[in-house]
């Protein structure tokens, strides 16, 4: 599945080595929105947070749900290439289950 993280976070960027490899260590990733992760995984939104959870401070904040269709916005042809390959993934694993 496709899960959308979208990240508050309070501290600089390079204090979350920790966090970012998490989401790197999934099937597959795609970060081009600043504070927005995509991850393909077959973790859970509660399974991903409960990851991340270690590297997360205080005022931080964090939402992790499964991306579905339909969806919408404003990327590049590159973003919406690997969200139309990943969610197309997944929907082929429905079809043959």
């Amino acid at each position: 599945m496709i899960l959308l993280v979208a990240l508050d976070l309070r501290q600089p960027a390079n204090s979350y080595a920790g966090l970012y490899e998490v989401l790197k260590s999934k099937d597959s990733w795609w970060h081009y929105l600043r504070t927005t992760w995509l991850v393909s995984t077959d973790d859970s939104p509660q399974g991903l947070v409960d990851e991340m959870k270690p590297f997360l401070r205080t005022g931080d904040h964090v939402l992790v749900t499964r991306l579905t269709r339909p969806y919408q916005g404003w990327l590049p042809a590159k973003a919406w290439a690997w969200i139309k390959k990943h969610i197309d993934e997944e929907a082929e694993g429905w079809d043959s289950e």
